[in-house]
C-alpha cells in the first residue's frame, strides 16, 4: 500500500471514529455556563481594542475559523460534523457572555472545543475575545 494510500484511509478511519463519539447522547453536552468567578476576569484589551482585535483576526482564522467559520457564525467546514455545531459568535447569547467567561471558556475548552490555554498563550487568547466582540458588528 502506498504512502498516501494508508495516510487517508487512516484520517478516515480516526474521522469516523470522532465522528461517532460525538454523536452519543453523553458527548451532547447541556447547556455551556463559565464558572462564576470568570466573570471577574478583566480583558486587558479593553483600551488597546483596534490592537487587539487586528492580532485576534489572525490568531481565529488559523484556530478558530475551521470550526467557526471565516466569519465566526458556527460554519466552518469542520465544525459540520460536529454535535453539538460550534457556537455562532455573532449571537445574542454568546455577546451577552462577560469577556472573562468567554476567555475561561476558550481557555479551558468542552468536548470537541480544545482547551487553547495550552496552544495560546494568555494575551492571544484575550485578543481572540476582543476579535470575538468585533464579530457582533459584522
Amino acid at each position: 500500500m502506498k504512502k498516501g494510500t494508508f495516510t487517508v484511509l487512516l484520517l478516515v478511519s480516526l474521522g469516523g471514529g470522532l465522528g461517532a463519539y460525538l454523536q452519543r447522547p453523553e458527548a451532547v453536552q447541556s447547556k455551556w455556563k463559565a464558572p462564576a468567578w470568570a466573570d471577574t476576569l478583566k480583558n486587558p484589551y479593553a483600551d488597546r481594542v483596534e490592537e487587539a482585535i487586528k492580532a485576534g483576526a489572525k490568531i481565529f482564522q488559523q484556530q478558530c475559523a475551521v470550526c467557526h467559520g471565516n466569519k465566526g457564525r458556527g460554519d466552518g467546514p469542520a465544525g459540520m460534523a460536529l454535535n453539538p455545531r460550534p457556537a455562532d459568535l455573532t449571537s445574542k447569547e454568546v455577546q451577552a457572555q462577560s469577556d472573562g467567561a468567554l476567555f475561561w471558556k476558550i481557555s479551558e475548552g468542552r468536548g470537541a472545543m480544545p482547551a487553547f490555554k495550552a496552544i495560546l498563550s494568555e494575551a492571544e487568547r484575550w485578543q481572540v475575545v476582543t476579535y470575538m466582540r468585533s464579530l457582533a458588528r459584522k
